[in-house]
């Protein structure tokens, strides 16, 4: 996974491309401009599958979106998938969003788990406990440990992680991917400082969530 080249368009994407385009041309062939909407939904299946590279900012402690879209949620919480009181921060993804997830930490997976569920509006709170969902546990460098969880939405159907336990783990390292819509829920150390403010929009990779309590009390001091 990790020389995964990240092509322009997401892997993920291409039978659905391929399918429009070929609905496309062909109804092309046969009724002319009444084939437009076909070339409109393939230009709405090019653009959601869009999977560009992106740089990594360096920094001791820092965590990264693992989703481009809105911050819907900063709140303290009981992490249900760790059982410990933590900081939640929530990103909303729109069907216009990057729907590629990426590692919001250096680290290394120690459990991985589905959860079946509906598939309510992810912009809605109770779609964190509610919706069907796959939760990673990432064992941070420095100890700490950080949840970051894929929630489906009222359109996504299907959830792609492709990481398990012991796989490592870099910032910005794509892991998984959410199809039409959907959130992503990162829980932190109570004591991990907030980069970012409820409405802000992020992108995943690029944009600074928090940076841990261990980072971030060395840089108090430092």
């Amino acid at each position: 996974m990790a020389g995964y080249p990240h092509p322009i368009i997401a892997r993920e994407g291409w039978p659905y491309l391929v399918a429009t385009l070929v609905a496309a041309v062909a109804l092309t062939a046969l009724a002319g401009w009444w084939s437009l909407p076909l070339w409109l939904l393939a230009l709405f299946v090019l653009q959601f599958f869009r999977d560009p590279a992106r740089p990594v900012p360096a920094g001791p402690g820092l965590v990264l979106s693992p989703a481009d879209g809105r911050v819907i949620a900063v709140e303290r919480v009981r992490d249900p998938y760790a059982d410990r009181e933590a900081l939640k921060i929530s990103v909303f993804m729109n069907v216009f969003n990057v729907h590629s997830n990426r590692a919001p930490v250096d680290g290394r997976v120690e459990r991985v788990t589905y959860f079946p569920g509906k598939f309510l509006n992810a912009d809605l709170d109770k779609a964190s406990e509610h919706n069907e969902r796959n939760a990673l546990l990432i064992r941070a460098g420095d100890g700490s440990l950080v949840g970051c969880v894929q929630v489906a939405g009222l359109v996504a159907r299907r959830i792609l992680c492709y990481v398990g336990p012991g796989d490592a783990l870099e910032r910005g390292q794509r892991f998984g991917f959410i199809r039409f819509g959907s959130r992503v829920d990162v829980y932190l150390p109570p004591a991990a400082q907030v980069r970012v403010g409820i409405g802000e929009k992020v992108h995943a990779t690029t944009s600074i969530l928090a940076q841990l309590p261990a980072a971030a009390g060395g840089a108090t001091h430092g």
